[in-house]
């Protein structure tokens, strides 16, 4: 569980990065699930979009993908959220 002081770090990071995935129409696919996986490993911080055609809301989405990942919920804002999780052999981010 992330600390108020550690999200707060997570968000300062996360606000210069790019969106590296959306979600659309077709929802979370076991593909994305991967993908997404994948990018946690490298970059632990990830910042994702959910589209206005997608049938679930960010949050929704964000929560999903966090479950499905083993990831952590940084902050959702707007159509955006941003995803967190501690690569143990390799940490990138120290909080």
């Amino acid at each position: 569980m992330l600390t108020s002081k550690q999200r707060a770090k997570l968000k300062g990071i996360a606000s210069t990065e790019d969106t590296i995935f959306q979600v659309g129409k077709g929802g979370i696919p076991d593909t994305m699930t991967a993908q997404v996986d994948d990018a946690l490993r490298a970059r632990e911080l990830i910042k994702c979009r959910v589209l206005d055609s997608a049938m679930l809301s960010p949050a929704e989405a964000a929560n999903e993908l966090a479950e499905k990942t083993g990831a952590e919920v940084v902050q959702v804002i707007g159509s955006k959220f941003v995803l967190y999780r501690r690569n143990p052999k390799e940490p990138k981010i120290t909080l």
